[in-house]
């Protein structure tokens, strides 16, 4: 059985075959019990996101034949993805008899923001509590009964991997695959709204006769055009019902703004947030005896930020000092093979243009950025991920919610804050996890406060070179690093507080971090995802863009205009501006051109001070900084340098993101000035109070 657009078309072929949609979010067994039922050895595991297609399946129970369809696990049916589209379109509109809610027992509270949305928007409900032997084991007890009296549908508490479990389930799919479920509300929206939505209802009542119609009413009074349209084909609405359904849609808009109500997406969210947390604990017991001791220490209001810091420290500490010696390593040998290509090309006499266009522009860009962007990579992905896989990730979240929430921004906000350490980009699309559209906004805009791995060799080698030298100089380079994170997550929170009082006004969601058990880091799977997903992933990314642009540096370089390069007029009319900001003409070119990949910045630095008119194949960091105080650097200059790497404009990748995350040119723009507006603010502080002393 194949999915389709037109869901409301599906007929079914002989009435003793029953179809069963089961869905839930990712990582809570979904897959487990549909292996289960249909016997198919579909691959399972234990990470988010792992069913990004349809699957379906078929078994027989007592002479019935019942069709299974494995939706793509999904967090609400708010979709922002392609795969959460797919699981909303097909619980919304498809001809199907059954819905199956999986929930995991040990994260109920997350797992009823799908569940509740579901159980309005289908008549025919069951809801599945699976993983309870996991729940048991963390000291956490749920009262299913208690679940049953709440939500008004059948509630089945089992462990997926139990055959006497999942027969109990194949029952219940028999005994209540022709049964409808009670229509009864299950969240009160408040007074004003519940008005416009019975008004809404009403009028999809008269031109259909499906019986939940509260979500698509929902739907419609939030105006999201493209879901509107879906409702209109699966109603088969005509002209006259079209033009109804928009009197109505106007008439309820104005009654909202009457009563200054803008945002009712908003709104609606935040009322599911408290919905849900009153049900999780009507439910939901904890033995508190069975809590991890560690977990204590690791989350308590004293001692958790400073063992974040501390494992942070450390992180840094391995990456900077376990990657000098490859770093060097693999310049050097980058270098010599570029002089071995240089020699080959002279030697068949090809054109000087030529060969300096590939060896000095484009080889040896790619050769500095590989050379310096892949060991610290490879040194600090895996242990992050590390951190992500044993379950330490989300008690770092946890310990900043407290910070976040007083900057009136969302918990989960710190999620996509650590994601941005790995790439800007990643942790802006990763902003979908944030249900509120004025919070999730704050976490996009603010997200490239925070250094990504792009980042991170410039601002090692500034902090090696000008401020961590002499003994033990990388574990003082690793200290330096750290407070200067922290002080991009101190800005980061700033920001996110101006801006929920200015442009983005309003109170933060309530927000209840459920964690994970503490697992067993699994080496290969760590090693697989550090290596693949995202080194190679973000080294891929970061050549694609080097090689063109060593291209057009080298042009840039090399092309004069009465005896001087077009590189070094750009640097002459930038200059005066640089110096306003403790800065030069050739650190803001460079920031210019360096905007497809932030790795690039510091290579077209040093070919503009070289006037080589090729990248230089320095020896080592002592070299650099030679060449960096010949050229007028200074303590000012280095420390505005390292502001400026921190803080600037995202880099073309994450832009692009931003863009197609938001849909909307402003929120891309102003994604665009806040940083830069913030790293040349300070820049400008620190190069007046440097003055002044």
């Amino acid at each position: 059985m194949g999915l389709t657009k037109n869901w409301n078309t599906s007929k079914k072929i002989n009435s003793n075959n029953k179809t069963i949609a089961l869905i839930g979010n990712p990582n809570v067994g979904k897959s487990t019990i549909f292996n289960a039922l249909t016997k198919m050895h579909q691959h399972t595991g234990n990470w988010p996101g792992k069913t990004v297609s349809s699957a379906s399946g078929t078994y027989k129970y007592n002479e019935k034949k019942y069709n299974v369809v494995d939706l793509p696990g999904t967090y609400s049916l708010f979709a922002s993805s392609k795969e959460e589209e797919v699981s909303r379109d097909y619980v919304c509109f498809s001809d199907h008899d059954l819905t199956v809610i999986v929930l995991d027992a040990t994260m109920i509270e997350r797992n009823l923001n799908l569940a509740t949305q579901i159980i309005e928007t289908n008549d025919n409900v069951i809801v599945c509590v699976n993983l309870l032997d996991e729940a048991k084991k963390r000291g956490i007890k749920i009262n299913v009964e208690r679940l049953k009296e709440i939500l008004k549908v059948p509630v089945i508490g089992m462990c997926a991997n139990k055959k006497k479990d999942i027969e109990r389930l194949i029952k219940a799919i028999e005994k209540y695959a022709n049964k409808k479920s009670s229509n009864e509300n299950i969240i009160n929206y408040g007074d004003t709204l519940e008005v416009v939505i019975k008004k809404m209802e009403v009028t999809l009542n008269s031109m259909t006769d499906k019986k939940n119609v509260r979500f698509f009413a929902l739907k419609l009074l939030e105006e999201n055009a493209a879901f509107e349209n879906e409702i209109i084909k699966f109603f088969n609405l005509d002209s006259k019902q079209i033009e109804l359904l928009k009197k109505t849609q106007n008439e309820c808009k104005k009654y909202l703004k009457n009563r200054k109500i803008s945002n009712v997406s908003e709104m609606v969210t935040n009322k599911i947030i408290e919905n849900n947390s009153f049900i999780s604990k009507a439910v939901v017991s904890e033995n508190e005896k069975k809590k991890y001791l560690f977990d204590k220490v690791v989350t308590s209001k004293i001692f958790g930020i400073p063992i974040m810091i501390l494992f942070l420290a450390a992180i840094l500490w391995i990456t900077i000092s376990g990657a000098n010696a490859p770093s060097e390593f693999l310049s050097k040998t980058f270098f010599s093979i570029n002089e071995v290509i240089n020699n080959f090309l002279i030697s068949i006499n090809a054109p000087d243009f030529i060969r300096s266009l590939l060896v000095d522009g484009v080889l040896k860009t790619l050769a500095w950025v590989i050379a310096v962007m892949l060991p610290p990579m490879a040194i600090f992905f895996p242990l992050f991920t590390l951190l992500e896989d044993s379950g330490f990730l989300p008690r770092i979240a946890f310990n900043l919610d407290r910070l976040f929430s007083k900057a009136k921004c969302h918990g989960k906000q710190a999620l996509t804050m650590c994601m941005g350490f790995g790439c800007n980009a990643c942790g802006v699309a990763g902003c979908r996890i944030i249900d509120s559209p004025r919070e999730r906004l704050i976490a996009i805009l603010t997200n490239s406060l925070v250094p990504c791995n792009g980042r991170f060799p410039s601002l090692i080698a500034i902090i090696t070179m000008f401020l961590a030298v002499g003994i033990s100089s990388s574990f003082k380079a690793a200290l330096i690093l750290t407070l200067v994170i922290i002080f991009s997550i101190v800005v980061t929170l700033l920001v996110s507080k101006i801006l929920s009082l200015t442009v983005l006004k309003g109170m933060p969601s309530s927000f209840v971090l459920e964690m994970p058990p503490y697992r067993k880091p699994q080496i290969g799977k760590v090693i697989v995802r550090s290596v693949f997903d995202r080194t190679l992933f973000v080294l891929g990314r970061a050549i694609s863009v080097a090689a063109p642009a060593g291209l057009i540096i080298w042009l840039l370089a090399n092309i004069t205009i009465d005896g001087a390069s077009i590189l070094s007029y750009c640097t002459n009319f930038l200059d005066p501006i640089g110096q306003v900001f403790g800065l030069d003409g050739t650190i803001l070119m460079a920031f210019i051109l360096g905007f497809p990949a932030n790795e690039i910045v510091i290579p077209i630095i040093i070919m503009s001070y070289m006037q080589t008119t090729s990248l230089t194949d320095y020896n080592s960091l002592f070299e650099l900084k030679n060449l960096l105080i010949n050229n007028g650097w200074t303590i000012t200059t280095a420390i505005c340098m390292l502001i400026f790497t921190l803080f600037h404009f995202p880099c073309g990748t994450t832009l692009l993101t931003i863009k197609k995350e938001t849909k909307s040119k402003f929120w891309t723009i102003l994604a665009f000035i806040i940083p830069t507006l913030v790293g040349l603010s300070i820049c400008f502080l620190i190069n007046l109070i440097s003055k002044v002393i």
